[in-house]
């Protein structure tokens, strides 16, 4: 017996001393039920309620007990879900028999209805297509439908659910459900009466609204007409109702109807179109239309491309002149036409002229008030004719450029979207065609300048020919450079400034134009690379911009070249083959960003380290090798006179103006060609680390050397630096860890712990005595005062906690410490609790509740592992720290209180409820540290649980 039927059983048994009698007699008739099934030593499973349920039924057929039959119904409502739909066809006829009886209006009281229905539906939908044809099957149906117009509330809706769930779900193999043509003729004798009776009409409506299926062909026509006629009636809430209901039928419309027959539909919808100021029947209209034309488009393209502009036309003013949500819904509709109803060899045609021109009067002083909204449309236009928009839409380009440049425009960003639809659309080279930025200076009345372009250029250039920023854009940096230098010199300050940051906006654009080009191989010749590596050692204004450049088109280049993609830009092999030609400057570029890398200050060369690593992906293992070579030397060349830095030297003031020293630079070089290294070079920056590591005096250098090896550690087992590693572990690393415990930087602890993650992920069984030789540590790092050295911390741990429940034997001998231990332990999550445990021994505070946050945090995340015994020891000697004095303490014991709040069984908390609260009550009167909060966060969830 599956557990949600067990669970719904459970509740039912609990309502036995409920106040209310029919809950009482529900679960009694229950009960007696199972003690019928008990006796006969049934198998209880719902199919044994079943056949018990059903006899009872049948034996108070005819007697006059109604809350005894209620009650039967009732339970065979909740027990016919989980029957098998073989048993149930097998009993289709006796099931029939039996509810029907119940199906009298006249005296059934509601409860009863719906639990009838409730049955009635679960039966019925596990019926096949031969069942359907029998009359007792139709004839419930018809009652059904009959009961969802219904006027009481309760029994309509579920009568509606209980019909829509039927013909929504037709017996297989079959697509329209046998009895569709029963349901239609209801439907169609219902909306046919509705002058006569418009409350059974709105419910049809309601029913046909809700109910997804495919309507008969022959009766799908007449089913519109009656739908197209209510609007007629003058009563809004009927015309809005028969919308919605339309809406639905829309969507087997494609199936039912030919091309002809689909135009004459819309047509007859087109001219039922409401007053705009009638928001519900508004917006229900145009749902249909936004539906049935995107329908339309898939059986009828041309036909319906043909007819897109008098259809815009017709809605735009309701965009105008609608309220709030009519407007909303005319942009939803407009908004999608343009997107599915265009077709794509219909892209550069005159019918997309005549949507233009409809458009373009949108952006008359007349729809002022919705000139969000058009900019919108239009820039959806933008997007859906791509290159096609070009010469098309160059004076909505102009028109909106012009809005844009009003003092007190009031849509700004709404016209930037559409000037960047523009430019990803048509292409940097066109747009600046139409729309030049004019920055010579010479600006009449008709030759605007548009400076204000170059940002918004920024943000939307995509794929682009960088040929064009060779020939045009970089040139017209220069002569903006030349010009501001010329008013340097003529002592015009402001003027070479403006002129100054032109020049940067136009270098800013390099990066838009480095998004995968598709001319990598013509355009990124020697002489433009030797220009960029100029700009990067000579001019710091624009050396981010063109390193982000370099970095984009590298990282691009490279993905596209190492997946394969049929939906990129370029293809695998153009990727390939640029990604080579790329190589071939990687060398020089490497050189000289090394140069200025180790010029420029510590606080403002991220993006410097960025531009190098991309490179270092794209060039080969030997060239990255042979560099890392010449590093380690001028490494080794370096720690021999270094100083460990002043402390002046490390104000922040000094480390803004002055570049690092020597062996910090070159030794974050190295780290960043530590994942391409081969076994002999990454041995090389092992033995570095390891120097570095020691370096108690430099606190830099001993974290950039724990930085190193937890780099290598982290890489693929695969790697030869991980073989590496691994090879080092137990001769030489592990003991380096253990002896330089006491001279950790403070700084240094995030990395160390980094390293001690990495390693511990993969410990051999012979190297398991490195968990209790830096558990203390991992346990003392989550009280760090970094919040990512406090992460890290709580991440090791649970790796170790992972690796020790894989099992193993920990040679305690070579842990050190108490000898009084056993030699060897078992490696198992237990034995991990209890060494974590042996911290709340310590004698500061500081170790104590540093230990009982660790415990909180691997116990909510190992707790289905565990004993729950084990964990109620470990839970009642936690607790005794909960009324410890020392706030410290007690801060980290409610935080475990609140774990065990969290992930133990009720039926192990509530016996040691008198411990718990009395301890959190202790705390409930001290504002301090938020300590008044938690508690009462704790009992919170206490109380919710409980």
């Amino acid at each position: 017996m599956d557990s949600e039927f067990e669970h719904q059983l459970q509740k039912l048994r609990d309502k036995i001393g409920s106040k209310t009698p029919h809950q009482q007699q529900h679960a009694a008739m229950l009960l007696a039920v199972e003690e019928t099934i008990t006796e006969q030593k049934a198998a209880v499973e719902p199919a044994s309620y079943f056949a018990a349920l059903l006899t009872l039924m049948e034996q108070q057929s005819g007697s006059g007990s109604n809350a005894l039959s209620n009650a039967i119904i009732f339970l065979l409502s909740v027990v016919l879900p989980h029957v098998s739909a073989s048993m149930l066809r097998a009993k289709f006829t006796t099931m029939m028999a039996v509810l029907s009886q119940s199906l009298d209006l006249a005296s059934a009281d509601v409860a009863l209805l719906r639990s009838v229905i409730s049955c009635l539906e679960t039966v019925l939908l596990a019926q096949d297509a031969s069942s359907w044809r029998q009359p007792i099957a139709q004839g419930t149906l018809r009652s059904l439908m009959q009961l969802s117009t219904d006027s009481k509330p309760k029994i309509r809706k579920r009568a509606q659910e209980a019909v829509s769930s039927l013909l929504s779900r037709p017996p297989p193999p079959t697509a329209i459900h046998p009895a569709a043509h029963i349901a239609s003729r209801f439907v169609l004798e219902m909306l046919a009466n509705a002058k006569a009776d418009p409350q059974a009409a709105m419910h049809t409506l309601q029913l046909v609204k809700q109910t997804e299926m495919l309507w008969p062909a022959d009766e799908f026509e007449g089913l519109c007409a009656a739908l197209m006629q209510l609007p007629r009636l003058n009563t809004p809430y009927v015309a809005t109702l028969a919308f919605q209901a339309l809406e639905t039928v829309f969507a087997s419309a494609g199936e039912s109807l030919d091309e002809d027959q689909f135009r004459d539909l819309l047509i007859s919808v087109i001219d039922l179109k409401p007053n705009s100021s009638d928001s519900a029947t508004s917006e229900a209209w145009l749902n249909i239309i936004q539906k049935g034309y995107i329908a339309y488009a898939q059986i009828g393209a041309e036909a319906c491309f043909q007819s897109l502009p008098d259809l815009i036309d017709l809605v735009l003013p309701d965009i105008e002149l609608g309220k709030s949500s009519t407007r909303d819904a005319a942009t939803r509709c407009v908004w999608a036409l343009i997107r599915e109803c265009i077709p794509d060899s219909k892209l550069g045609s005159d019918g997309v002229q005549a949507i233009i021109k409809v458009l373009a009067g949108g952006l008359s002083y007349r729809y002022r008030g919705s000139w969000a909204l058009v900019f919108l449309l239009i820039a959806a236009l933008f997007q859906r004719l791509g290159k096609f928009a070009h010469p098309s839409m160059d004076a909505v380009a102009k028109e909106v450029a012009n809005m844009r440049m009003e003092p007190e425009f009031q849509f700004k960003d709404e016209a930037d979207a559409v000037l960047g639809a523009a430019i990803r659309a048509v292409g940097p080279q066109v747009f600046l065609e139409i729309l030049p930025l004019n920055l010579d200076g010479s600006q009449s009345q008709d030759n605007v300048g548009r400076a204000w372009l170059l940002p918004l250029m920024k943000s939307h250039i995509r794929n682009a020919p960088l040929g064009y920023f060779v020939l045009t854009m970089l040139p017209l940096a220069d002569k903006l450079s030349v010009q501001s230098q010329q008013f340097v010199s003529q002592n015009r300050e402001l003027e070479a400034k403006i002129y100054n940051a032109l020049s940067q906006q136009v270098w800013a654009l390099l990066s838009g134009f480095c998004n995968v080009p598709v001319d990598i191989l013509d355009s990124f010749t020697v002489g433009f690379a030797e220009r960029l590596a100029n700009e990067i050692l000579e001019v710091p204004a624009t050396r981010s911009a063109i390193c982000g450049a370099l970095q984009t088109l590298l990282t691009a280049v490279h993905a596209l070249a190492h997946t394969e993609s049929a939906n990129g830009p370029i293809t695998q092999q153009q990727a390939l083959a640029a990604e080579m030609h790329l190589a071939r400057f990687a060398p020089d570029y490497l050189a000289q960003l090394f140069n200025v890398f180790a010029l420029s200050p510590g606080n403002g060369r991220g993006y410097l380290m960025d531009t190098i690593t991309a490179f270092l992906a794209v060039i080969t293992p030997g060239e990255v090798n042979a560099t890392f070579a010449k590093v380690c030397a001028m490494l080794d060349q370096a720690l021999k006179s270094h100083k460990p830095p002043t402390a002046a030297e490390l104000t922040e003031q000094y480390l803004e103006a002055h570049p690092p020293p020597t062996a910090h630079t070159m030794t974050d070089l190295a780290i960043v060609m530590a994942p391409y290294l081969d076994t002999e070079h990454a041995q090389m920056l092992v033995r570095a680390a390891f120097v570095l590591a020691n370096q108690s005096e430099d606190a830099m250098l001993q974290k950039k050397g724990y930085k190193a090896l937890s780099r290598l550690a982290a890489q693929s087992a695969e790697s030869p630096a991980r073989q590496l590693i691994e090879s080092v572990m137990t001769e030489q690393l592990i003991p380096m860890l253990i002896k330089s415990a006491g001279s950790v930087g403070a700084g240094s602890r995030r990395d160390r712990l980094m390293l001690i993650s990495a390693l511990a992920r993969n410990l051999a069984d012979d190297q398991l005595h490195f968990i209790p030789a830096m558990l203390s540590e991992a346990i003392m790092g989550t009280k760090e005062a970094n919040e990512r050295a406090r992460n890290v911390a709580f991440e090791t741990l649970l790796v170790m906690g992972q690796r020790m429940g894989q099992g193993g034997v920990i040679h305690m001998a070579t842990v050190g410490g108490d000898t009084g231990m056993a030699a060897e332990q078992d490696a198992n999550i237990v034995e991990f609790f209890k060494m974590t445990a042996a911290g709340l021994a310590a004698q500061t505070p500081h170790m104590v509740s540093a230990t009982i946050a660790a415990i909180s945090r691997t116990l909510f995340e190992f707790h289905e592992q565990l004993d729950v015994q084990f964990i109620i020891e470990l839970m009642s000697t936690v607790l005794m720290f909960v009324v410890n004095n020392n706030r410290e303490i007690s801060k980290s014991s409610l935080g475990f209180v609140k774990v065990i709040a969290v992930v133990l069984p009720k039926d192990v908390l509530l016996p040691h409820l008198d411990e718990i609260v009395p301890s959190i009550c202790k705390w409930s009167h001290e504002y301090k540290n938020q300590m008044r909060l938690k508690c009462r966060h704790i009992l919170d969830r206490l109380a919710r649980r409980l």
